[in-house]
């Protein structure tokens, strides 16, 4: 079963959502992922296994400074339980993340819609 968590504010936002997903834990999950603003940039963090394995690819990177930040815990009932399977999802251009849950049927449409938008 999955998690989402999205917070946008004054705070710090990755430590209020890894915190959160941490409160999630018990629903179990095989794969993990955030997605943050930092210096005008997204950044995009995603790992296989465990919230402490996605800590650690966080290393000491600073993500005090962001405000905005989405995260998701996976259970991977589509699809291997992969990196790259792991949520956010991004646009070819890293300017959009996203999350989501369950099985998206109508993913060609989408993308072929994004895809004349120019997000991919």
């Amino acid at each position: 079963m999955c998690g989402i968590i999205v917070y946008s504010g004054h705070r710090p936002a990755v430590p209020l959502v890894m915190d959160c997903l941490k409160r999630l834990e018990y629903r179990g999950y095989d794969s993990a992922g955030l997605a943050y603003i930092q210096q005008n940039k997204l950044q995009v963090i995603r790992s296989r296994g465990k919230l402490n394995q996605l800590e650690e690819k966080m290393g000491q990177q600073d993500v005090y400074h962001a405000t905005a930040a989405i995260a998701h815990t996976r259970w991977a009932t589509h699809g291997l339980p992969t990196e790259i399977n792991a949520h956010p999802h991004t646009d070819n251009n890293g300017e959009l993340a996203l999350v989501h849950n369950g099985i998206i049927e109508n993913f060609q449409e989408i993308r072929t819609r994004l895809a004349a938008s120019s997000y991919l």
